[in-house]
């Protein structure tokens, strides 16, 4: 590969080939990138120690893309190379750290190096996991001592109660911690995960969390019926009379009405509806962007809003410029009014998903609906299809029941 100064435009172009590739940067002696023949770009300090005959070490200063950029991996090259100027060897000193790390500062290092990709809802639910879990139970531990036997151990504890506690979280409020077997079985995949990135980065040789036997999982496939549903729109129509709070109680109608998920309507946005062709389109979701049509009751019910001036968000907050975040409380008092006790808030996508199905839509169409990026995800409605094998069971027990009876509408020839 060419020499040439490290820019953003030289890393874009720079093409992988059968084998390592390095671009050396003429500006700054030792400052170099990496593309792998997969095309990964990784930034790297390449000295010598001992003078001219001395022998020559590289130290890998990270991959390409955030936190590091063509300027941010320059300045860590220059510090990196102040070092060796001092006399220091950087690359025993990161060999001696990695070993050394703690399970607790590598858990910093994936958060801060290892997800790039995730979303911030997604890296708000790990750093929760890590701090609330990993932590308490491994923080502490050498990585490189860590067994198998460690984290079948963490699953254990956290599914027993062992972190659960209340915390505070702002000046008025607090969270729960529960942990539980299903919040144990995630926290031992984001830990396998985290070892993963570990292993990717040269800090063990293996990965202890991988193939740990997980608590048997239970689906939530909780699906109002039509009366629960009738029960449910009397207590709205009540609480949209009443003194409840009318941005709530339209929250959950719009969730009845659209199998949309609760993050997808209450960040919803005025510019994000489009009237035209009944649908909202957004430009980001938990499956990336997404269009999602809207039922004629769905499009009446958003018109009702009132659209205050200046105010982006469909379900604003009251208390300040973002949107509404107070369901689950009102959800909780609007469930018991209807006699929907233990009825989650996503029970009434599934709902919505369950009226299609059982009304003879395809899986495939229901799947599209409700945003499912795997077709398996939506299979778990398949039940409530017509099953054609059922079908026949159904006539010929009929048929054999009439004969029995002695009825003359039998169609049994003997």
């Amino acid at each position: 590969m060419p020499v040439g100064k490290i820019t953003k435009r030289a890393v874009d172009a720079a093409i992988p080939g059968g084998r390592d590739a390095y671009l050396w940067d003429p500006e700054l002696t030792g400052y170099g990138l990496k593309v792998t023949p997969g095309g990964t770009r990784v930034y790297l300090v390449q000295y010598r120690l001992g003078g001219r005959r001395g022998r020559t070490r590289r130290v890998t200063i990270g991959k390409h893309g955030s936190p590091w950029t063509p300027e941010t991996a320059r300045k860590e090259a220059k510090r990196l190379l102040g070092e060796v100027a001092a006399g220091r060897d950087p690359a025993e000193e990161k060999a001696k750290a990695r070993d050394d790390m703690t399970v607790g500062e590598l858990c910093d290092l994936y958060l801060a190096e290892g997800c790039s990709t995730k979303k911030s809802s997604t890296l708000s639910v790990d750093r929760g996991r890590i701090e609330r879990h990993i932590k308490p139970l491994l923080g502490r531990k050498r990585v490189r001592s860590v067994m198998r036997s460690d984290v079948e151990r963490l699953l254990r504890d956290v599914a027993t109660g062992k972190t659960a506690r209340v915390e505070k979280t702002r000046p008025r409020g607090r969270a729960n911690v529960r942990g539980g077997k299903g919040t144990a079985n995630r926290t031992v995949s984001l830990l396998s995960a985290i070892f993963s990135f570990a292993v990717s980065r040269g800090i063990r040789p293996d990965n202890p969390a991988l193939r740990i036997k997980r608590y048997p999982g239970t689906r939530h496939e909780r699906f109002l019926t039509p009366s629960e549903l009738a029960a449910l729109g009397a207590v709205l129509d009540v609480a949209e009379k009443g003194d409840e709070n009318p941005v709530a109680i339209a929250a959950i109608r719009l969730l009845t009405l659209t199998g949309c998920r609760k993050s997808e309507i209450l960040g919803l946005r005025w510019s994000e509806i489009d009237w035209d062709r009944n649908c909202l389109r957004l430009p980001d979701s938990k499956t990336g962007a997404r269009i999602i049509p809207l039922g004629t009751a769905a499009i009446e019910q958003l018109r009702t809003l009132p659209r205050l001036e200046g105010v982006e968000y469909v379900f604003p907050s009251n208390r300040s410029d973002g949107h509404f975040v107070g369901l689950q409380k009102v959800w909780s008092q609007v469930r018991q009014r209807a006699g929907l006790e233990g009825v989650r808030l996503h029970d009434l996508r599934h709902s919505f998903a369950s009226v299609a199905v059982s009304g003879g839509v395809s899986l495939y169409l229901v799947g599209k609906v409700l945003g499912h990026r795997q077709s398996r995800t939506t299979e778990i409605y398949a039940h409530l299809a017509d099953d054609p094998v059922q079908a026949v069971a159904d006539r010929v027990s009929r048929e054999i029941a009439e004969a029995l009876n002695g009825s003359t509408k039998s169609k049994i020839v003997v």
